[in-house]
């Protein structure tokens, strides 16, 4: 793919050049923000091709580091939060009110947590973007770089549909209690068990999260068992509704288990499992999304779980189908967990210093089950992008959007 240029017109002192071409794929475009420097570098092909000074929140409205995508654009929008204050050339990045706009730019962070960028930076940028395009908001300074790993995806050609696949399930991830679970069986081709929004779908950027199984997953977990042996406890969505606190104090009483304190403890858990005669579940969740929408979820397994994963972000910046082979950039964001999180989740020990090692030391520690990594590479196009994270996606996260990951840096 081509680099994109911009035109000579906004190319002044607030935007630096730095190669130029044809235009190219959006897809391939990616924008990092520091907010140590307040500055934004606008990358294509992974390649950078412009900067531009910028003005982040100020103290008391700091603008969250993260990972987000252009969620909605408007040439012109008017804030509703801060007196109808005007937003010329709006890219929206949460639903809550941060964006990328046009505004007043001095040396320093002024805004009420908004990403400001000089007038023909703003215009130029925005006849250049589209939704989906991904945003890195960091304090520091990161770009992305190279990097090849066998754990990453790789375009599967068509030809390739008819592979033998293992049982698996994969959860819809909207939980509509109409849906199914879906389940990939032996000797079906993919073309056959693939969800079917990713066959309606097919060519846009998937978005994949993978993260820790938290609360949600093991209560699906629950309700799944639960229901299973006997013990109806509703749709499987992962959260502890009146039909679940029922079946699950059912099943206490049936093993003469405390029914007081605690909903799920290691002891109910561990009958559970040797009731159903289920092996324990991963520890690891890997959740689809295409098109501002969930697709499905699964458990994968993530190794030395006491290790932090830390916070990372692959993208994949070009596809060659017919050779089977995806270019993917990569980058680590600073993300300090709370203790009480570390404590939650098992975490006491870093993980490995240096970014590359990091990029690199995570994807070694990340197992994704042969049909799921089948499912999503008959689906991998160029802008398909994977974060990794310790943190499941916070509530920025629902009803159009892409993943939303918040650091703390």
């Amino acid at each position: 793919m081509m680099l994109r240029a911009f035109v000579g017109a906004c190319l002044l002192s607030t935007s630096v050049l730095v190669q130029s071409a044809l235009a190219g794929d959006v897809r391939s475009l990616q924008i990092i923000v520091s907010k140590n420097e307040q500055t934004l570098s606008l990358y294509e092909d992974g390649a950078l091709i412009s900067t531009s000074q910028v003005s982040t929140g100020k103290s008391g409205h700091e603008t969250p580091s993260g990972i987000f995508s252009i969620l909605d654009k408007k040439k012109y929008h008017e804030s509703n939060i801060y007196s109808a204050a005007p937003m010329p050339f709006m890219q929206r990045l949460t639903w809550s009110g941060i964006a990328l706009h046009e505004g007043r730019v001095p040396n320093y962070p002024a805004s009420h947590g908004c990403i400001r960028l000089p007038t023909k930076f703003a215009k130029s940028l925005y006849g250049m973007t589209a939704r989906g395009v991904h945003v890195i908001v960091s304090n520091a300074d990161v770009a992305p770089r190279a990097i090849d790993h066998p754990a990453l995806l790789q375009p599967r050609n068509k030809a390739q549909e008819g592979l033998m696949l293992s049982d698996v399930e994969l959860r819809p991830a909207n939980f509509d209690a109409s849906l199914k679970l879906v389940e990939v069986a032996v000797n079906q081709t993919t073309s056959a068990v693939k969800p079917a929004a990713v066959r309606e779908a097919e060519g846009s950027p998937l978005r994949i999260l993978i993260t820790r199984r938290g609360d949600r997953e093991k209560i699906m977990d629950v309700q799944n068992l639960l229901t299973t042996i006997g013990f109806d406890a509703g749709v499987p969505d992962g959260y502890a509704g009146q039909m679940t606190v029922n079946a699950i104090n059912g099943f206490k009483r049936w093993k003469d288990l405390k029914t007081t304190g605690p909903l799920l403890t290691d002891v109910f858990i561990d009958a559970l499992y040797a009731s159903a005669g289920a092996e324990a579940a991963p520890n690891g969740q890997i959740m689809v999304r295409q098109d501002f929408k969930p697709l499905f979820e699964a458990p994968i397994h993530i190794k030395d779980p006491h290790v932090a994963l830390g916070t990372h972000f692959f993208e994949v910046i070009d596809v060659d189908r017919k050779s089977g082979k995806a270019q993917w950039n990569g980058l680590t964001l600073e993300n300090h967990l709370p203790a009480g999180a570390k404590k939650r989740l098992g975490i006491d020990e870093e993980n490995a210093p240096g970014t590359s090692d990091q990029l690199r030391a995570v994807l070694d520690r990340i197992d994704i089950p042969a049909p799921v990594r089948q499912q999503l590479e008959a689906s991998l196009s160029t802008g398909s992008s994977i974060t990794v994270s310790d943190l499941s996606h916070g509530l920025e996260t629902g009803q159009g959007t892409d993943f939303i990951t918040i650091t703390r840096d």
